[in-house]
């Protein structure tokens, strides 16, 4: 079974969760950005590293705006499931961005990334420019929703649809490339459900877009 969760942010303790506890082996957990156990490389955060790979289900991630890409970028680029991967440990997965994966026979679209809001506290102490999609990584999705003929089971992305701003409740002041390429999506492509991470939230706006943080959503 496909389960996804929201932004994790390194705290352990979400792991202990009674739901996510109910895992077992064959399982695959989709973390909607923001992983967060790729931060410092202490020894603190190698030790989370290792119960995590100790799990006997999947931890699959798609980097948020709260990751430290220079320690993230030096594991290297691998195929999984039909899409660009990393793999942090054997059971620990960087979902890339603009990716189509087929997951237990659902086809599953990804696309980590975006914009600090706190990005003036943060700029030249722990923020990185790569947290914000570049056009490249745009066009590598607009062409993996060709070949897949704009049809997914799941869309799962860090940022929610900027279309979608006033329903949560959330000013979105910046304008990303990345947020028209979503709008262009909703437009063109068909989907049972969109997954999104950003706002901490837990909320679902019909029909199909889920802000989700803590809750255990299984994919059916």
């Amino acid at each position: 079974m496909i389960y996804v969760t929201g932004d994790t942010h390194g705290d352990i303790s979400r792991f202990k969760n009674p739901e996510i506890r109910k895992l077992s082996k064959g399982d695959t957990l989709i973390i909607t950005g923001d992983f967060g156990f790729l931060w410092n490389g202490s020894k603190q955060e190698q030790a989370a590293l290792k119960k995590l790979a100790e799990k006997n289900y999947t931890i699959a991630f798609i980097d948020g705006c709260h990751e430290n890409f220079d320690i993230l970028e030096k594991y290297p680029v691998k195929i999984w499931n039909g899409g660009k991967v990393r793999f942090i440990e054997h059971n620990i997965i960087h979902l890339m961005r603009g990716q189509a994966f087929e997951i237990e026979g659902r086809k599953i679209f990804t696309f980590g990334g975006g914009h600090s809001q706190d990005i003036e506290y943060r700029k030249g102490i722990d923020w990185w420019e790569r947290e914000q999609p570049t056009h490249e990584e745009v066009m590598e999705g607009i062409a993996h929703l060709r070949e897949n003929s704009y049809k997914f089971d799941y869309i799962i992305t860090h940022e929610p649809p900027a279309s979608l701003k006033e329903c949560l409740g959330v000013d979105i002041f910046e304008r990303l490339e990345l947020h028209a390429f979503f709008e262009e999506i909703i437009k063109t492509c068909t989907y049972k459900k969109w997954f999104f991470g950003k706002c901490h939230i837990d909320k679902h706006i019909p029909v199909r877009f889920y802000a989700v943080f803590n809750s255990l959503i299984p994919l059916k």
